[in-house]
């Protein structure tokens, strides 16, 4: 069996981010979406979604890069009330442990249960950019999900098997990002680790990751194909590059329109028909 969860990010990140993870879902392919606490369009987000019974919420904990919902958070902020921005700085802090767990914990919690508060069910929780890779995120993420009574989370790792064949050496575009998503696998045992000892549920991983910002039809269509055997995500950013995109600060603008193009073609639909990939959500994840 091959089984996918198509999972939009960013969602309450802009009106335009909003309106396509909708018809992403309305009319196309994606089940599962990850809304931002602390964005401008949360609260339109969260009303939409109201709307769209068929797609499924998580909680995307933003660790980097926007405003904090908690108070007294130092070393996440710097003694501000905006988290610190990249994630290299955020990186290099996380692995030398220079975050405080406890700080993580709070705001992830926060985040989570604001969502929850507003009558939605967070089937999972997942992070901007990642966050929660790095161990040291990662656990204090996973009690705050446990403490809200959410039982899933992204598998953040996007194993070599999963790559279509050829396609990062005849993609130069691939080739540096394909080089930092496999050094990241430094994480993925650790990952496993932590998610067997919390209780928490997972997929066997994310495909997608290494396309992101350069998903379109030809490269999604290599992805289904050659999707391996289990439970996988497929993360993907679908959005109109409008006023209100470019000034978020997000890197990811045109190419969001690629992904809302190809993630609602036919060409997709048939292509996961013909692979025959099932197409669920996390809530499905403890029916497995």
């Amino acid at each position: 069996m091959r089984r996918l969860i198509i999972n939009a990010d960013d969602f309450g990140l802009t009106s335009g981010v909003n309106r396509a993870i909708v018809e992403g879902n309305r009319c196309g392919v994606i089940t599962s979406a990850t809304v931002m606490a602390n964005a401008s369009a949360y609260a339109e987000a969260v009303e939409l979604s109201k709307n769209a019974p068929g797609l499924r919420t998580g909680c995307h904990v933003v660790l980097i890069d926007g405003e904090a919902l908690s108070s007294g958070l130092p070393s996440l902020t710097n003694g501000s009330s905006r988290f610190r921005s990249g994630l290299k700085g955020f990186a290099l802090a996380a692995m030398r442990r220079e975050i405080a767990a406890e700080e993580i914990q709070r705001e992830a919690e926060a985040q989570m249960r604001k969502i929850q508060s507003c009558g939605l069910t967070v089937t999972h929780v997942d992070s901007h950019k990642h966050t929660h890779m790095f161990p040291h995120v990662l656990r204090p993420v996973l009690r705050a999900a446990r403490a809200c009574g959410i039982r899933a989370v992204r598998n953040p790792f996007e194993p070599l098997r999963s790559w279509p064949h050829g396609l990062v050496l005849g993609t130069p575009g691939l080739w540096l990002r394909s080089a930092e998503v496999m050094g990241l696998q430094w994480f993925a045992a650790e990952f496993r680790r932590a998610v067997r000892e919390e209780s928490m549920l997972t997929t066997d991983g994310t495909v997608g990751i290494a396309a992101t910002g350069r998903l379109d039809q030809k490269i999604l269509l290599r992805i289904l194909d050659a999707l391996p055997q289990g439970t996988w995500e497929l993360v993907c950013h679908p959005g109109y590059s409008d006023a209100e995109l470019k000034a978020a600060g997000t890197r990811l603008t045109l190419s969001r329109e690629v992904e809302l193009e190809a993630l609602t073609s036919e060409e997709t639909k048939q292509a996961l028909a013909r692979q025959r990939i099932e197409l669920i959500s996390y809530a499905d994840l403890e029916q497995l």
